[in-house]
């Protein structure tokens, strides 16, 4: 599996076997590349303060490669108001590394923000949305509601009400 995990609040600790240890904090990525087996634990790195995250699962192009591991920050300055490319194929723009032919943009949208993807021929889009209130093509979308986006060609996400932070994936048919 390709395991890549977005903190919206709170300290996530992680160790695995490959030697890794890392405080991932609000706005970094983490990638880990499962490949032919890693083990790994994650947890709260607060006694006091609660940790929320994103964690998401894609299935690799090949199975079988040597465990990876990469953790970036994406600062505030490069998500609000748009979304950042944070995970890419190719690590486009900076970002990590995935054995996929995906894309995963992260951003907060404060009201009235636009945002747009022309999504090319044949590909699907996901959007979650992790807090606030947006709008996907006109239509509404509140805290923890997603959207599965097909035979669409243009995305427009645009900040309702107090925004919203969301996570999109831009992905193969």
């Amino acid at each position: 599996m390709e395991i890549v995990t977005y903190v919206l609040s709170g300290t996530l600790e992680h160790e695995d076997s490959m030697g890794n240890g890392s405080t991932i904090q609000p706005g970094e990525v983490q990638l880990m590349s499962a490949g032919t087996g890693v083990t790994h634990s994650e947890f709260n790195g607060s006694e006091t303060e609660e940790l929320r995250l994103l964690q998401m699962w894609i299935l690799p192009r090949e199975r079988g490669t040597t465990p990876r591991y990469e953790q970036k920050p994406f600062p505030a300055s490069e998500r609000t108001g748009k979304l950042r490319l944070v995970v890419s194929p190719d690590g486009a723009d900076g970002s990590l590394t995935i054995g996929q032919d995906v894309r995963l943009f992260v951003g907060q949208l404060r009201d009235g923000d636009t945002w747009s993807l022309t999504l090319e021929q044949g590909r699907k889009a996901y959007l979650h949305v992790a807090e606030g209130r947006l709008c996907l093509n006109g239509q509404p979308l509140g805290p923890g509601d997603g959207a599965a986006v097909e035979a669409e060609t243009e995305l427009e996400l645009t900040g309702a009400g107090e925004g919203g932070e969301v996570v999109l994936w831009d992905l193969p048919a």
